[in-house]
């Protein structure tokens, strides 16, 4: 054998090991089949499939920025910013989660809605003012206190309860019956909370028996009425509202809401505006035996309406608010508010609302884009 024969018999051995090697590394595995996310349209708009599973979930929220002037009362409980004469503004921004399923007693659905603020320099941290399951009619979970949320708020105004209508947010569990012809009912047990809106203290229940409601309504194209009763296990008093709503046409819609409770004690403490929480309603927010809500908005244009809303309370206190909600471009809005308030009976005399002034003045503007 020659150093020819050697050398060619050489190299074909390395590129054949070489080629071998070469055909090992090169592998390439089979993709993956991929699930793209589908649109759910059983709930409505903005729904879609969770991946891999058949639960529907919606993912919305807003940021808010208002900038708020004029008296204690409009302006969170100062004049302006930590009681100086600026501007009160706060920054908000809120995720809502809605994840539903169908099951064989009906729809699953858990909701959850996160808040975080930020209000005249201070970070006020992040809240949970709903979250929910429910199933089949029955709900568990923490949300807006049934009184106020059952026969809806007040109106499309924003300071809607300078007179208060609603107690604020507990633990709750309820039973909702929804008729086939827009007739639905509700029965519900609370847990109350402290620091009530407009009163304070603790409306916690104090034993085993819960604050227990019940309501009903009945929505049709051109409105509804609604109606809801509460009893307060801590005081042993009732409170009730019946709402009347009516869509005149696609222009004009109007409601008016009237409040009862019983057992209303004014015991006020004039230097620190307490009240005795001993002798109040967790329901009956507002001030005397009867109160009374109206409101009115015109949708003038595709991208403005304007909303108006008197309130007034047994006492004697009224107060009104009007604005301008102008929707800029799709999902962005801007509000301009102006607010008066006189007052009269248990809140003047008890200076809690406005340094014992008998009126107040308050205006405000709010940006918020929706998604």
């Amino acid at each position: 054998m020659n150093i020819k024969s050697l050398l060619i018999g050489s190299a074909a051995a390395l590129v054949a090991v070489s080629g071998a090697r070469a055909a090992d590394a090169v592998v390439v595995a089979e993709p993956e089949p991929v699930e793209y996310v589908r649109v759910c349209d059983a709930y409505g708009a903005g729904f879609f499939y969770i991946p891999g599973t058949e639960t529907c979930l919606k993912i919305s929220g807003y940021v808010r920025y208002d900038a708020k002037g004029g008296d204690d009362v409009y302006s969170g409980g100062n004049v302006g910013a930590k009681g100086n004469e600026t501007w009160y503004k706060r920054t908000r921004g809120e995720v809502r989660f809605d994840a539903r399923s169908e099951t064989e007693l009906g729809t699953l659905r858990s909701y959850i809605q996160g808040r975080f603020q930020y209000t005249n320099g201070e970070d006020d941290g992040a809240t949970l003012p709903q979250a929910w399951i429910e199933l089949g009619g029955f709900r568990i979970g923490t949300a807006d206190e049934l009184f106020g949320s059952w026969t809806g708020y007040a109106g499309n105004v924003i300071n809607d309860d300078v007179i208060n209508y609603q107690s604020g947010q507990s633990n709750q569990v309820s039973y909702t019956f929804t008729g086939g012809n827009g007739f639905s009912a509700m029965i519900g047990a609370e847990q109350g909370s402290d620091g009530v809106t407009g009163l304070g203290g603790n409306y916690v229940i104090e034993d085993y028996m819960p604050h227990v409601l019940a309501g009903a309504k009945f929505e049709q194209s051109w409105g509804g009425i609604s109606g809801v009763v509460g009893y307060d296990s801590n005081v042993e008093e009732f409170a009730g509202k019946i709402r009347l709503d009516v869509k005149f046409n696609e222009m004009f819609s109007a409601f008016l809401m009237g409040g009862y409770q019983s057992g209303y004690d004014n015991d006020f403490d004039a230097v620190t505006g307490a009240v005795d929480q001993d002798s109040r309603n967790w329901f009956g927010t507002w001030e005397g035996d009867w109160a009374a809500w109206g409101g009115i908005t015109a949708k003038v244009t595709d991208k403005a309406s304007i909303n108006a809303q008197a309130a007034w309370e047994d006492e004697g206190t009224y107060a009104l608010a009007l604005n301008v909600a102008y929707e800029l471009v799709p999902g962005f809005t801007i509000t301009p508010e102006i607010n008066y308030t006189k007052f009269d009976g248990a809140r003047e005399a008890a200076s809690i609302d406005n340094g014992g002034n008998d009126d107040a003045f308050g205006g405000m503007i709010r940006f918020q884009r929706n998604f």
